[in-house]
């Protein structure tokens, strides 16, 4: 592919079948096939796995690290660092794809994120992600783009099957504890639970109160992701709830104030109709 090929992919539509956004909205997730060629990803994918070691400061040995520390490598707002990640994650495709999943005119960035498991990496604990996020509704979700084939074995995505129309665990944070206690509350309710791999090009969307988790790692080779979060072009600045909400507010959205629309520099629009 030439350049201008590359900015034309992240940029077509996707099209939705209204069974497919139904869906998302009934089960609180869905995994989409073909959302990106082959070609994209290697092309994206070798700049951030660059990022991802050059800002990297996790080096210590996995038997000296938290639980938390040994779901993965966390590098943040990568669109910040490189102009070659920000082409990609400023993709209206996938953008377009958040909006339409959602039922909202448009979204912007809260912040994008790789999530790198290590080969022998630990498990990524049961968790909702807007724990974090003081933000004034639902609209809000991630896209989870794994940058090769995943499967069971690397410790794909998987999610519980309606999660989000429930306040089970939402005070806690990812944690054993929160693995522990969302485990046997989602149990307890007998949600299902979706574990499957993914193929090289399909990618997952899931709201920020769908409970998800990943497995272990027990591939040779790093399971490479790289995620975007969605928030709805309008959403406001909540008053947040706890200390890790304080500190997304300060990290994600400086400037903003309590009950006004999230507009800052670091949220920029990526897709409105």
């Amino acid at each position: 592919m030439t350049v201008s090929q590359f900015s034309q992919t992240l940029h077509a539509p996707y099209m939705l079948t209204p069974q497919q956004i139904a869906q998302f909205r009934a089960q609180g997730f869905i995994k989409l096939k073909q959302v990106l060629a082959p070609e994209v990803l290697q092309r994206y994918g070798k700049e951030i796995t660059a990022q991802v070691l050059r800002l990297n400061t996790l080096t210590k040995p996995m038997s000296e690290r938290t639980t938390y520390e040994r779901a993965f490598l966390q590098i943040m707002n990568l669109w910040r660092r490189s102009a070659l990640v920000k082409e990609f994650c400023f993709s209206a495709r996938l953008a377009r794809i958040a909006a339409e999943l959602m039922g909202v005119e448009g979204v912007r960035m809260y912040h994008d994120q790789a999530l790198y498991k290590e080969a022998g990496g630990g498990i990524t604990p049961w968790h909702a992600d807007q724990f974090y996020w003081p933000l004034s509704n639902n609209n809000s979700c991630t896209v989870w783009i794994p940058l090769q084939a995943t499967p069971l074995e690397m410790g794909p995505l998987a999610f519980s099957v309606g999660s989000h129309k429930f306040d089970i665990g939402r005070e806690l944070a990812i944690s054993d504890k929160s693995e522990e206690q969302i485990q046997s509350a989602l149990a307890e309710k007998q949600l299902p639970l979706n574990e499957t791999a993914f193929d090289l090009g399909e990618v997952s969307y899931h709201y920020g109160w769908t409970f998800h988790r990943a497995g272990e790692n027990k591939s040779d080779t790093a399971r490479a992701v790289m995620t975007i979060i969605y928030i709805e072009d309008g959403i406001r600045l909540a008053q947040p709830k706890n200390d890790n909400q304080i500190a997304d507010w300060e990290t994600w959205m400086p400037g903003a104030k309590i009950g006004e629309v999230v507009a800052t520099e670091l949220n920029p629009v990526l897709y409105r109709r």
